[in-house]
């Protein structure tokens, strides 16, 4: 399944939204235009490597902010930058400017958080803004569970649009990060995706939705709803 677009729109104009997605395109373009080693120093530098929380490394903390503008191919981007498109303007019209920044940001950590616990040993480095992008699925979900999105389903190779309700689509996501997490446990060979991010990027968006949520006596999003 590929999502094309929601039902809702926003009342507001999703600035930051659009803020994060041109500073990923942005950094990706650089990216791409260096050499490939550089490349791989620069992932190794900024992005999560989780063996570095045990040895106390500098830059570890860093790294579960500096990952989050990193990726590592053109579908890696284009698939997180559309699903940040489609359900990201919602939620940031439900919780204000400033508040889905420091949201955005903190879900993202936590999954890759999740992901150094879930791996401690690994010297891989995790980069992506997958878990911050889960993170806005579980607050959608949360805001939005009536919301249709509209589906490319290929069916029998014949591909097929369906409006699908937003709780069934984003479980049937949620869902297959856990059967993923299951299978990788069982593999000898890692995916190299990080699903534990994702799935902690989403739990965390789900808890903390509400918090962020605006108050009908801050509408402009200028305070946090504690």
């Amino acid at each position: 399944m590929f999502p094309i677009r929601d039902t809702n729109r926003s009342d507001t104009f999703p600035i930051i939204n659009w803020m994060i997605i041109v500073i990923n395109a942005s950094i990706f373009i650089i990216q791409i235009r260096l050499p490939r080693e550089t490349v791989e120093v620069i992932y190794n530098t900024f992005g999560v490597i989780p063996i570095r929380f045990i040895e106390l490394h500098p830059l570890a903390p860093i790294s579960l902010f500096s990952s989050q503008f990193l990726h590592g191919g053109w579908l890696h981007i284009i698939r997180n930058l559309w699903i940040l498109y489609i359900f990201g303007d919602n939620v940031e019209d439900r919780m204000g400017h400033l508040q889905y920044l420091v949201f955005y940001l903190i879900t993202g950590i936590a999954g890759g958080l999740l992901q150094v616990v879930t791996q401690p040993f690994s010297i891989t480095p995790m980069i992506g803004a997958s878990g911050a992008i889960s993170g806005v699925l579980g607050a959608y979900i949360l805001f939005f569970p009536r919301a249709r999105v509209l589906t490319f389903v290929p069916i029998f190779i014949l591909p097929w649009l369906v409006e699908i309700p937003a709780v069934i689509f984003l479980g049937i996501w949620f869902l297959s990060q856990f059967v993923n997490v299951i299978n990788e446990a069982s593999a000898i060979v890692n995916s190299g995706v990080a699903y534990w991010a994702h799935l902690g990027g989403f739990g965390t968006g789900f808890i903390l939705a509400q918090r962020f949520r605006k108050t009908s006596n801050n509408l402009d999003g200028s305070g946090f709803n504690y």
